[in-house]
């Protein structure tokens, strides 16, 4: 995600980091190519195209615009959403952690250990979420959190963060029977297990369920239609104006619907998508602090405004 702060009004005009520009740049090229001809074409044979009203093109530029705004609106709903998820889990793993500690008995060696596992499981919930969201392989991540045994089993499970929680699921059972805190304090924490829970398969519903394809193929088709037939309709009335003119207008359309495509799949890796290993390395901190761990993993920094 990009988090650099608003660019100089001088360099604005020229800031790609984060820009859509690198992902249009082929049809806007070919839109001003394109007026560039039909302008070229009107000069040297004049009322090759006659002059046509705007009233058309203002109308179609209107009902594309609002298509193109419920698409972005719809896309930064589930952007948002996924956003207000990662927020309730790190809600989820803090108050975990600290009912963890605070609740259990660390003097005794059975409540230390039973601390770490919880808080270790936890933190290897939060990255196994991360990847499977984003389709990589956890294993390097989760591995100093979980012991060889349980990552043997895991390998041959298809949802791993779920796997992980019932593993969590079974340790507090442990802790339940080892009468190690009330009944009550279990009721509390699995509550928060449930709501980290509720997370999990509320990102899978936003990851498998994108916009629909007819909505998204009809107005990448209206983009298309719009954009070309633009110059023969300007071109008799704006001259050689019509190539910038016709530049601007596709920079605009084809930027809102691109960025309304990757918006709609909030948990990748480009620049506006959301950054969930710094939010990861956010819980995997805080959650190791709290258990009085020293060896803590660096904060990860934006790298040239960009935070992964």
């Amino acid at each position: 995600m990009i988090v650099r702060q608003q660019p100089h009004p001088l360099k604005i005009f020229f800031t790609l980091r984060g820009s859509i520009i690198p992902k249009i740049y082929p049809q806007i090229v070919l839109v001003t190519l394109l007026s560039l001809i039909v302008t070229i074409i009107q000069h040297e044979l004049p009322k090759s195209f006659p002059y046509y009203s705007t009233a058309m093109f203002t109308l179609l530029g209107i009902a594309l615009s609002l298509f193109l705004g419920f698409r972005n609106n719809a896309s930064y709903q589930r952007w948002w959403e996924a956003r207000t998820l990662w927020g309730q889990l790190v809600y989820d793993a803090r108050s975990f952690a600290r009912q963890i500690t605070s609740y259990i008995d660390s003097d005794t060696p059975a409540g230390r250990e039973a601390q770490r596992t919880m808080i270790h499981l936890t933190i290897a919930f939060t990255h196994a979420v991360r990847h499977r969201l984003r389709g990589t392989a956890p294993w390097t991540d989760i591995a100093p959190y979980v012991t060889p045994e349980h990552i043997e089993q895991l390998r041959h499970v298809r949802n791993v963060p779920d796997a992980i929680m019932r593993l969590m699921g079974k340790a507090l059972g442990d802790i339940r029977r080892q009468q190690m805190v009330s009944e009550q304090i279990i009721q509390n924490m699995d509550e928060r297990l449930n709501s980290m829970t509720v997370v999990l398969a509320a990102c899978e519903r936003i990851l498998n369920t994108p916009l629909p394809f007819a909505y998204m193929l009809l107005v990448h088709r209206t983009t298309y239609i719009y954009c070309i037939m633009l110059p023969f309709g300007l071109v008799a009335s704006m001259g050689w104006t019509t190539p910038f003119v016709c530049a601007v207008i596709a920079y605009t359309f084809f930027g809102l619907d691109a960025l309304s495509e990757e918006l709609e799949d909030p948990f990748g890796m480009a620049a506006n998508q959301l950054p969930l290993m710094a939010l990861s390395r956010t819980i995997e901190v805080n959650l190791l602090e709290a258990l009085d761990d020293g060896d803590i993993p660096p904060d990860i920094a934006p790298v040239n405004g960009y935070l992964p």
